[in-house]
């Protein structure tokens, strides 16, 4: 018996039977691995974010200025900055001030970290 369970908003869609077993490649963490890999899924746990943390990288290697990012999400800057700065925190993304306005990029080290924690096999 398979159970197929397909978020189709979303894009995703899990499958699990009674055949297939799911472990973490890379075996279990320590307690510092954990508090690491938990403070940035925290900070990703926020739908703002995810959707800001989108924007920069959809971006690629650029850099991405805060003043662009209020108009296509629909929220105000101070809210774009809170966000930014619980990324930026987290060490998800970098934070250059360049004028008045800040400008974000993605650590891609920090993405790394988290491909290898998540990748089941």
């Amino acid at each position: 018996m398979t159970t197929t369970t397909d978020a189709t908003a979303t894009g995703f869609a899990a499958r699990t039977g009674s055949g297939e077993c799911c472990t973490l490649s890379a075996g279990p963490v320590d307690t510092v691995d954990a508090e690491r890999i938990a403070s940035l899924l925290k900070a990703l746990s926020d739908p703002t974010r995810l959707r800001l943390l989108s924007h920069v990288a959809a971006q690629g290697c650029e850099s991405v200025c805060a003043c662009d990012l209020t108009e296509p999400l629909g929220i105000s800057q101070p809210t774009v900055s809170h966000h930014m700065k619980k990324l930026v925190d987290a060490g998800l993304l970098t934070r250059e001030q360049k004028g008045r306005w800040a400008h974000y990029s993605v650590v891609p080290s920090a993405f790394a970290e988290l491909r290898a924690f998540l990748d089941i096999a």
